[in-house]
């Protein structure tokens, strides 16, 4: 049988397959348009897989994975952490702005977010205006960020990257450097969404607190700052990267946006989202 025709009796019987299988009962005038031979049958599918035939429809199991693919390409979950004044919200404005005139569907966030009820109660802590227990203020420091879970994962999902200043790590940084214990300032983070990178401009306490603005809040004080840089170190792991904040604006900017591009190809090829500290 010459190509042209196994090809067109393939076509027909194809056509056969799909209204067997997609009808509740089998017609006898169907039924006899089968091969009636288990070898040409064999011969047709080869010769399907060898011709690679343009058919007029997909199977549907092929358009399924294909839409899989296609939904699981997402945004980016980029953490900037580090002492006070290492330079994270300047690098954060700059990384926003650079990923955006680049097309990239972008939004730089920031925790705590003193927009919020939440929010505002942190920043009047943090000015000094009010007085709290370090428990209490670590647990609004934690419900500020749930605050914003849903609405997170709803945007990485959508295909935007978000540029984080601050996140969990921050929180339990700080409030185990008043002495709490770590373990317990992990617990209420459990369940958040896990950084796709971290980054951590690194810096001495002695170098930032030369940085212009130090001392405004209530965190920036020089021994407190040490206290944190020992704590952030006890969290950091090889996941993370680690970027010198006292090189030039210019070469911390570079390094940044390798590091963040890598890690947005790595989540729109498909990285599936996770969750802070698991159990």
């Amino acid at each position: 049988m010459s190509n042209f025709a196994l090809t067109t009796t393939l076509r027909r019987t194809l056509k056969v397959e799909e209204t067997l299988f997609s009808s509740r009962s089998f017609v006898p005038k169907t039924i006899s348009t089968f091969p009636r031979k288990f070898g040409t049958w064999a011969a047709l599918f080869s010769l399907k897989s060898s011709l690679d035939l343009k058919l007029r429809f997909k199977p549907s199991r092929l358009i399924h994975m294909e839409n899989k693919e296609s939904s699981s390409s997402r945004g980016a979950l980029i953490v900037l952490e580090g002492l006070d004044r290492c330079g994270k919200t300047s690098q954060s404005g700059k990384l926003y702005k650079y990923l955006d005139e680049q097309g990239h569907s972008v939004e730089s966030w920031r925790f705590p977010d003193r927009n919020t009820g939440v929010g505002q109660m942190i920043s009047s802590y943090l000015a000094n205006k009010s007085q709290l227990d370090d428990h209490a203020i670590h647990l609004l420091f934690s419900a500020n960020r749930w605050e914003k879970r849903s609405l997170m994962e709803e945007k990485l999902k959508s295909g935007t990257t978000l540029i984080v200043d601050r996140y969990s790590y921050s929180g339990v940084a700080f409030s185990s450097a008043k002495g709490l214990d770590i373990e317990w300032c992990k617990a209420p983070e459990i369940g958040l969404l896990a950084p796709d990178l971290v980054v951590y401009l690194d810096i001495s306490p002695e170098k930032a607190a030369e940085r212009g603005g130090y001392g405004d809040e209530r965190y920036e004080q020089l021994e407190f700052q040490k206290k944190v840089a020992g704590s952030y170190l006890s969290l950091r792991d090889s996941s993370w990267k680690v970027i010198d904040a006292t090189l030039s604006i210019e070469d911390v900017e570079k390094k940044l946006r390798e590091a963040v591009l890598d890690c947005m190809m790595t989540c729109h090829k498909g990285k599936p989202l996770s969750q802070l500290w698991p159990c």
